[in-house]
């Protein structure tokens, strides 16, 4: 099997040589790049496992490059991990707003960057259950096929708000708290920013328009699909 292949964009020369050796010291394939333009164009000629990318880049900003990246529905569900030296809380809801995966600030330990980017991956190419839609208040989803429709509508999620958004759905009429959806989504034993549960619900919202409704905030404690809303439908599921 070939090694998954990660593209690091940072300007930083010792940045990318760090994390460029502990990606392939942890079995992966580096693709490097050191302006935003260029990782914009890697991304797209090579359709990589998983994306690192800093938000201050030369040429095309990190978050010029995440929005055209969810923009193109050859690119949009590529994974994306920001390491950035931006350090304020504004800063880190503005990345996962944009469609960040996760963010990680500078300076960082390589070790923890190596297991998040394996965290993410895991659930970005997780194999989904091969039976059945789930359905409920005007959402379908099709873990097989990682399809969701909302109001009839296709919408695009990224590997983090699907896995999300499938999870409130099984879970549905039992609350969610933000510590336990960290650990589910995405793989931290710690409640390390609870806020970046509340931003990629909002950001799943937001996709699913008026669908959204059933997603109800409890407040000072998590999520949960309403108790009101119909049951979850499990239907079969068609290849081909």
């Amino acid at each position: 099997m070939e090694p998954t292949q990660i593209l690091v964009a940072d300007d930083e020369e010792d940045v990318l040589k760090l994390v460029g050796t502990n990606l392939e010291n942890a079995g992966f394939h580096v693709i490097m790049a050191r302006d935003g333009a260029i990782a914009l164009e890697q991304a797209r000629l090579r359709k990589p496992g998983l994306i690192v990318l800093d938000l201050m880049l030369p040429g095309m900003a990190g978050s010029e490059v995440c929005k055209a990246l969810r923009a193109d529905p050859a690119t949009t569900r590529i994974p994306i991990i920001m390491l950035t030296a931006k350090a304020e809380e504004a800063d880190r809801i503005v990345g996962l707003e944009l469609g960040a995966d996760d963010y990680i600030t500078k300076p960082f330990s390589p070790r923890e960057l190596v297991l998040r980017i394996k965290s993410v991956i895991r659930r970005s190419s997780g194999e989904p259950e091969p039976v059945n839609h789930l359905q409920v208040e005007g959402i379908v989803v099709d873990p097989l096929r990682h399809e969701v429709l909302a109001g009839g509508k296709a919408v695009e999620l990224t590997a983090t708000e699907f896995k999300l958004l499938v999870i409130l759905i099984e879970r549905r009429g039992r609350v969610q708290n933000r510590e336990r959806l960290l650990n589910d989504v995405w793989g931290y034993k710690a409640a390390i920013d609870t806020r970046t549960v509340d931003t990629h619900v909002r950001r799943l919202r937001e996709k699913l328009g008026r669908a959204a409704d059933c997603i109800e905030t409890v407040r000072g404690f998590g999520y949960r699909i309403e108790d009101d809303s119909p049951r979850v439908r499990r239907t079969p599921s068609r290849r081909g």
